[in-house]
């Protein structure tokens, strides 16, 4: 007997999770065919740059990776973001970002993998965001080459291969961007919300540089937003409050606690989040003043140390110009041209308003990076990174179609497009002929390929007989000409080790190159917060450092402004540290940062006998702490913290700490940085310690240490760079 089996249903869609699982890997079914394997070849691309030979990174920045490690020793120190397990001082930033790689510590171990795989996973999620971003506003080519620019933006591969908290900023960012579109496009609240949240979040990743887009936000979803005018201000009135909220909820929380339960602030001045946040990472930033680096507190001012001097040309300088500055040109004349192009359309207009969404990231940051006093590093220009992509993927593609849609556009654009590409090859010709011996056949092909695709895009416009083919081989050769460029800097980035503290891309431009010296023309600023005397850092670098290769050359991982990475010349442990690696650099120690190198002997000689002390020792400043704490994983005092300036310690707090048993060991000397720390501080230790004689951990000493404790200027080696150990209690 046979049974017939009834016919299914038609129309009867395919199984959830099969469908799920087509959908994102090859796409929506009115996606381009080509669309969605597109977008996974630029994710490998940008996996690939930001995770190629990662443990050659090591701890990367020792700064946030010492912090990184006490976090998974205490959660105290976690929720604090404190540099040591014994909650002294937290770093210099919110702990957002070190949330992210002390939970992966927590589940794979601390090293290298927790410490820089998460920074990969950003990196290419903000490329990914970005595409979804771009996509629903200029369509799928014009996502492509966003994505592609995004992933190619030198600065940005060089920063995703460290473990600074920029990374995770851009994405924030990003992730803000898409749902203020999404708030624009569809006229509901809760993107708005969502976006304003995540502008929080970034705030407590890297303070008020996560506000530089809210008023290209707001404006936005002011000028585009579907709602009536009075419902568009109630919702950027609810959006306000909860940026408030998700920006300032730890804040209050840390300066509610009594300054006696919890770690001083770092880079405070009077310990608190507040004052943090509109001094050193907020006013002081833009404006140099004295609560503030780069200005006051020793700084120079003109935030020359690391970036060159502030005003219009500086992210097109020696310094900067190489990391972000490649496809500006192209970016701003395609901003220019493409509002022109849609400023008749309606006031809601989608691809309009992601225009000026892009556009006013893009300017805000410009202006503040540009005319900023206090210190700036090259590595903030990443966050340029996402509105330049973004533009550029617009501008191409709405370049490229103004005359099918546009009538009196159709003269224009041909012109406007050679324009764009003309000075955008030129430029990136300019940039590689600053450095003409590396790879010097490169910037005459970006010439010719600029040259020759003007010539083909012009000639498949002009003569109809040329048409597609001129127009395709024209496109092929712009974006050699636009990407070769960034893209040779790009996988100069992901093929060195990372500079820990400065991170760059490409070669030196007379300042340093990857995991070089760079941003420190004739050494750092004499006065530079917490600086070294006489702009040198212990040893004298270039060529004296402590840890300083053969000739001179600083190790790839080498810190630039002479704070050492704590890397041991990039390498170290994949996994877990172990004691092997505690030689550090070529001289055996620890550090290289204010405050002097540590030596192994020494490191040894304070482990047999710290006893049930909290701290191992009490050093200047962070650098030289953070070297030991990854080390030996012990709690370790920074006494002025990141540069020895901080006035964290006092007298009552250090008596305090050694009546109680907590502290038994400082080490003095390499300065605390000038301006910083309480001198009275050192005159009470030299006081009422006692001087460790170097040879009882295997250094040398001589004559002429006094009564006091206190040794001459030379009486005493540590097998460090000036530093004098003292035992109290």
């Amino acid at each position: 007997m046979t049974q017939t089996l009834p016919a299914p249903p038609t129309g009867t869609a395919a199984p959830a999770p099969r469908g799920r699982i087509r959908r994102i890997l090859l796409g929506g079914p009115g996606d381009p065919a080509w669309s969605r394997p597109a977008l996974w070849a630029v994710l490998a691309l940008a996996a690939a740059l930001y995770a190629w030979d990662l443990g050659s990174g090591g701890y990367a920045n020792s700064y946030y990776s010492a912090a990184v490690k006490s976090g998974t020793q205490s959660w105290k120190a976690f929720f604090f973001g404190s540099l040591d397990a014994g909650n002294y001082i937290t770093v210099d930033k919110p702990p957002m970002a070190l949330w992210a790689q002390e939970l992966a510590a927590r589940v794979i171990g601390f090293g290298t993998p927790a410490l820089l795989l998460p920074q990969v996973i950003e990196g290419v999620a903000a490329v990914a965001i970005l595409h979804a971003t771009v996509r629903r506003a200029f369509g799928h080519p014009a996502a492509l080459i966003a994505a592609a620019v995004l992933a190619l933006t030198p600065i940005t591969v060089a920063i995703n291969r460290d473990n600074n908290p920029d990374t995770l900023l851009v994405l924030l960012l990003v992730a803000a961007a898409w749902a203020c579109q999404r708030a624009v496009e569809t006229g509901r609240l809760r993107p708005l919300l969502l976006s304003a949240f995540l502008v929080g979040c970034g705030f407590n990743t890297k303070m008020l540089q996560a506000f530089l887009v809210v008023p290209a936000f707001a404006l936005v979803y002011l000028i585009a937003g579907r709602p009536g005018i009075a419902r568009r201000l109630g919702h950027l009135v609810a959006a306000g409050a909860v940026l408030a909220v998700s920006s300032s909820w730890w804040m209050l929380i840390v300066d509610a606690v009594p300054a006696g339960s919890r770690p001083y602030i770092g880079g405070s001045t009077d310990g608190t989040v507040w004052d943090l946040v509109i001094g050193y990472n907020g006013l002081g930033r833009v404006f140099g003043e004295n609560n503030g680096p780069g200005g006051g507190r020793g700084g120079p001012g003109g935030g020359a140390s690391f970036g060159g001097r502030s005003g219009a040309g500086r992210l097109f300088n020696d310094i900067v110009g190489g990391q972000i500055s490649w496809l500006i040109p192209f970016a701003v004349i395609a901003l220019v041209a493409c509002l022109v192009l849609l400023w008749k359309r309606p006031r809601t207009d989608l691809a309009r308003a992601a225009l000026l969404l892009w556009g006013g990231w893009l300017a805000v940051h410009y202006v503040i990076f540009s005319f900023a006093e206090g210190t700036f590093h090259p590595y903030y220009t990443t966050a340029l990174g996402p509105a330049i992509a973004a533009l550029t993927g617009a501008g191409a593609v709405l370049l490229f179609r103004a005359d099918r849609g546009e009538a009196r556009w159709s003269r224009v654009r041909p012109l406007v497009g050679a324009v764009a590409i003309a000075v955008t090859g030129a430029w990136a010709f300019a940039l590689l002929n600053r450095t003409p011996s590396w790879h010097p056949w490169l910037r005459w092909t970006i010439l010719a390929a600029t040259a020759a695709s003007i010539a083909a895009l012009l000639l498949g416009r002009l003569v109809r007989r040329a048409g597609t083919r001129a127009v395709v081989a024209g496109t092929v050769l712009a974006a050699v000409a636009t990407l070769a460029g960034p893209g040779a800097y790009a996988v100069s980035a992901a093929s060195t080790a990372s500079n820990g503290n400065n991170p760059q891309a490409g070669p030196s431009t007379g300042f340093g190159g990857p995991g070089g010296m760079r941003g420190m023309p004739g050494g750092m600023p004499g006065g530079f917060r917490g600086g070294f005397p006489g702009g040198q850092p212990p040893g004298g670098v270039p060529g004296g450092a402590p840890g300083a290769a053969p000739g001179g050359q600083t190790p790839a991982g080498e810190g630039s402004a002479g704070q050492g990475s704590g890397s041991g010349g990039g390498q170290m442990p994949w996994t877990r540290g172990d004691r092997s690696q505690r030689s550090g650099g070529a001289r055996g120690g620890f550090g290289g940062g204010p405050g002097g190198e540590v030596s192994a002997q020494m490191i040894s000689y304070l482990e047999k006998n710290q006893g049930s002390a909290t701290w191992l020792v009490a050093v200047s400043s962070a650098q030289s702490a953070s070297s030991i704490i990854l080390s030996t994983g012990r709690p370790v005092i920074a006494m002025g913290g990141f540069t020895g300036s901080d006035p964290a310690m006092t007298v009552a707090k250090l008596q305090k700490y050694v009546k109680d048993g907590r502290l038994r060991y400082v080490m003095l000397g390499g300065g605390m940085g000038p301006g910083g720390g309480d001198s009275s501080v050192t005159a009470w230790v030299q006081k009422n310690g006692t001087l460790v004689d170097p040879s009882e951990y295997g250094g040398t000493s001589s004559s002429g240490t006094s009564q006091s404790g206190a040794s001459p200027s030379g009486s005493a080696s540590s097998g460090s760079t000036g530093a004098q150990l003292y035992k109290l209690g």
